[in-house]
């Protein structure tokens, strides 16, 4: 195999075309057993070992379900972060097995009550509205700096009280934060982007806790106050874990959001066919596009599992100690399950993709947000935009983890 198109350890591998990644995939998919791909160490992150690639959707769904076997701790990202790291900012909950992670799962749970997730709805609906008023009056030519960006993070901000003033500040260092993700070819410029995450994850961090710490003598009707006065059992979120939790909404939840309605404007846009199919009745078809968009789009494509033990996995032996990478980028096309896999089709059903993860206990906790924000979104823009489009093909960063969009094009 060229290892400039077939390493997934390799950052050229990432920076070539779409069409020439998926074909890779199918070519892993038809090896006897995962193919193990060697890292080169990365100073002062844990890094340089490996990974064995599980690309297969039977593969990927079966580690999933088996979360006390493929282990979540001590990361789920490439390169894997430093003890400190996890010392300053705490632990997400992504990064974290039963029973820390259920009980992390069961408090934020208890914080959406059906009272707040109405008014994220009515929040949601008004923020879209006011997007494409912006959109109408500015007639900008970036669809993500002017839609899709803008909506999930108005809507996490609407969700925890984030007031006013501080918005500006939040969208710099969301941005900031996000600029570091997956593999890079250059270790300098690598280090020296971990320092400004770290300090922009920090600075959100410290926002979110002055906010608790306001909230729990003035409570408001926010998921902030909810979070901050959450009970159960006896337990409730330490500063530090409301800081963690924030910081996963606002970089996982609207990195995730932003680039599906990105993705989802594009691919609307080269397959008229399926767009005039969405158009002719939205109720109907909007719950399936949506779905297929994400499996189609895929906008976290891995996520990192450790082997706790030895195993086998479908025919496939592991040993204790082994990271695996579960691809959702390449399950997600897997013949086997998807007919005609690499085909766009809003009509798809069943579609049991991995968009948001595989099943068992790390299955999306905003995958429902996620849905409400594309359909909500797709509406205001087709009825008051009827003739809004992509116009050329979308920018991507370079990544192997985040199915990214920096820039699309658009008119209307």
């Amino acid at each position: 195999m060229n290892p400039t198109t077939d390493d997934l350890a390799d950052l050229a591998f990432w920076t070539q075309p779409p069409q020439v990644r998926l074909a890779a995939f199918a070519r892993l998919r038809e090896l006897p057993e995962p193919r193990f791909f060697a890292e080169r160490r990365v100073p002062l992150l844990r890094s340089g070992t490996g990974f064995h690639a599980l690309v297969r959707h039977a593969d990927v769904v079966e580690a999933s379900r088996r979360p006390t076997v493929f282990s979540s701790e001590p990361s789920v990202s490439s390169p894997q972060p430093p003890g400190w790291v996890r010392h300053v900012f705490g632990e997400a909950m992504v990064d974290m097995d039963d029973p820390r992670h259920a009980r992390l799962r069961r408090i934020v749970a208890r914080a959406f009550t059906p009272r707040m997730l109405a008014k994220t709805e009515e929040d949601l609906r008004r923020t879209a509205a006011e997007i494409v008023d912006d959109v109408l009056a500015r007639r900008p030519r970036d669809f993500v700096a002017a839609v899709a960006a803008r909506l999930p993070i108005a809507v996490i901000c609407d969700m925890m009280g984030i007031p006013g003033e501080l918005r500006s500040e939040v969208h710099r260092h969301v941005d900031t934060s996000t600029e570091y993700s997956g593999v890079r070819s250059d270790v300098l410029r690598a280090l020296r982007m971990g320092v400004r995450n770290a300090s922009a994850l920090m600075s959100l961090q410290r926002l979110v806790i002055r906010l608790g710490r306001r909230r729990r003598d003035e409570p408001s009707d926010d998921l902030v106050s909810a979070l901050v006065h959450a009970n159960v059992d006896g337990e409730r979120l330490t500063a530090r874990e409301l800081g963690s939790f924030f910081t996963l909404l606002l970089v996982a939840g609207n990195e995730t959001t932003r680039n599906a309605i990105a993705h989802g404007l594009h691919l609307l846009s080269v397959h008229p066919e399926q767009r005039e199919l969405l158009l002719s009745d939205y109720d109907r078809h909007i719950p399936t596009a949506v779905e297929e968009i994400v499996r189609h789009a895929t906008p976290i494509m891995q996520f990192r599992r450790t082997v706790t033990e030895d195993c086998d996995l479908n025919g496939h032996a592991f040993r204790r100690g082994d990271r695996v990478a579960l691809l959702y980028v390449s399950a997600n096309r897997d013949g086997s399950v998807f007919t005609a896999p690499d085909a766009f089709d809003i009509t798809r059903s069943p579609n049991p993709h991995v968009g948001f993860g595989g099943p068992g206990p790390h299955f999306c906790l905003g995958a429902h947000l996620a849905r409400r924000e594309i359909t909500v979104i797709f509406r205001e823009l087709f009825t008051r935009l009827p003739g809004i489009r992509a116009v050329g093909e979308p920018e991507h960063p370079p990544s192997n983890f985040d199915n990214g969009v920096r820039r699309l094009g658009f008119d209307f």
